[in-house]
């Protein structure tokens, strides 16, 4: 698999499976553009690359996307490959359902959930991915080719207890991504979705033990590494990946299937 030549756009490319997108896309060949809301972390990134450059990109904010992706195209004069890796999990619920495994009760999330957390997560994980998917529409379809891989989840799908703004957000991901697919493939582009399990990503780490330990089966894989996700992150933007149009790719390590 080769991105020799290719200009790439990676999202919460500072960290996580971002960054090892990053890399991957980098030791293949591509130029990357690596974009994350974390100036320095992006500048880090995109330093260890040897045609990297950093982006400081708040997917929330849509003219801040359409800005960065103007500026690769006007950069580079085109734009082939995007990876949209940004997304938030909720500190605060986490610790909700950790203290009540710990106490051994139900929890409970919905009925204390403020108003503020539930837009932070559905902003920028469903707005988010709308305003990355409509920018770089924009370029793709006029130049009729180009590759987009959004990282979805698989809580998506078993919507895991207490979690609900996640689960909702990700599975409008999902469901956003392709009905795009279906008409982003009249112009030749293809729009794809990688849904990982639990990933050892710095979000997971901050995961309190509880919680972290409750997702630990010895009878499945155990958490996947950010290198693993992006291996199938560039398989579905590499020509391998070319019958696959608005597929969701579920990377979970065999915890549920659907």
């Amino acid at each position: 698999m080769s991105f020799t030549g290719k200009i790439a756009f990676v999202t919460g490319g500072g960290s996580g499976i971002g960054a090892a997108v990053a890399r991957r896309l980098s030791a293949q060949g591509a130029s990357v553009v690596v974009a994350d809301v974390n100036a320095p972390a992006a500048e880090a990134v995109a330093a260890s690359l040897p045609a990297g450059r950093p982006a400081t990109v708040d997917v929330a904010d849509a003219a801040q996307v359409e800005r960065a992706i103007a500026e690769v195209v006007r950069d580079h004069g085109r734009l082939d490959v995007v990876v949209h890796a940004a997304g938030v999990d909720d500190p605060a619920a986490k610790q909700v359902l950790a203290d009540a495994l710990a106490a051994g009760e139900p929890p409970r999330v919905t009925a204390t959930l403020g108003d503020d957390a539930w837009r932070r997560v559905l902003s920028i994980n469903l707005d988010g991915t709308f305003h990355v998917l409509r920018a770089a529409l924009r370029v793709m379809t006029a130049a009729r080719a180009g590759v987009i891989v959004v990282v979805g989840s698989s809580a998506s799908f078993d919507a895991p207890v207490g979690y609900g703004h996640y689960a909702a957000a990700k599975a409008g991901v999902h469901a956003l991504c392709q009905s795009v697919a279906k008409e982003a493939i009249a112009f030749g582009v293809r729009v794809n979705v990688v849904a990982p399990g639990p990933t050892d990503t710095g979000m997971a780490a901050r995961t309190p033990a509880p919680l972290r330990q409750s997702l630990s089966d010895g009878r499945v894989r155990p958490y996947a590494s950010p290198a693993e996700i992006a291996d199938i992150a560039l398989f579905l933007a590499g020509p391998g990946a070319a019958n696959l149009v608005g597929a969701v790719l579920l990377a979970n390590g065999g915890r549920f299937t659907v």
